[in-house]
């Protein structure tokens, strides 16, 4: 088995055990760029969730293969990760509901609402739900995958922008806007 058919198994087994525990995954990250049409190499698989970090490290001991779980603290806007490798596959699951800090959870849960299409057990984040998760991590690898959405799809800017206002993430949207000039 290839190491990238070993990671979409794991994804895919990972996503169900996230039903079962009563949580909804998000794809995001770069399956996501590839579905919305701007391929590039990845690595892993990353899922979005907003749960309490205890119920996140409680997950670490029901995945498949070797897990790692990245406790918050309290001025880390995430709520931990939970990293899970096999047969050289990985899959992360990137927790944006951090309590002492508050972190984003609202965008997981209004992304996952607006969701319309699944994908390896998941639901698909919009487009610009994916431009904005993105424009939140902020950092030059996102920034650069923010500009090339832009210029390869057509989001609908006009309700990109408005969920920029809501979220407060209009600078780092304008930022990337302004590179593209």
């Amino acid at each position: 088995m290839s190491i990238a058919e070993s990671t979409l198994s794991l994804a895919i087994e990972v996503a169900g055990i996230l039903k079962q525990a009563g949580v909804d995954p998000l794809l995001i990250g770069a399956a996501a760029l590839a579905a919305h049409g701007y391929p590039r190499s990845t690595e892993d698989v990353d899922f979005a969730v907003a749960i309490p970090p205890a119920q996140l490290s409680t997950l670490a001991r029901q995945v498949p293969g070797t897990a790692e779980y990245s406790e918050p603290d309290g001025n880390d806007p995430l709520g931990g990760v939970l990293t899970t490798m096999r047969d050289g596959g990985k899959v992360q699951i990137v927790n944006f509901l951090n309590p002492p800090s508050g972190g984003f959870p609202r965008l997981v849960q209004e992304a996952l609402s607006r969701s319309s299409a699944d994908a390896v057990g998941a639901k698909l984040v919009t487009l610009e739900d994916l431009i904005l998760f993105k424009a939140y991590a902020g950092g030059r690898k996102s920034r650069s995958d923010v500009a090339e959405l832009l210029v390869r799809t057509k989001p609908d800017m006009e309700f990109l922008k408005s969920l920029a206002r809501q979220y407060r993430l209009e600078s780092e949207l304008t930022f990337v806007l302004d590179g593209l000039g």
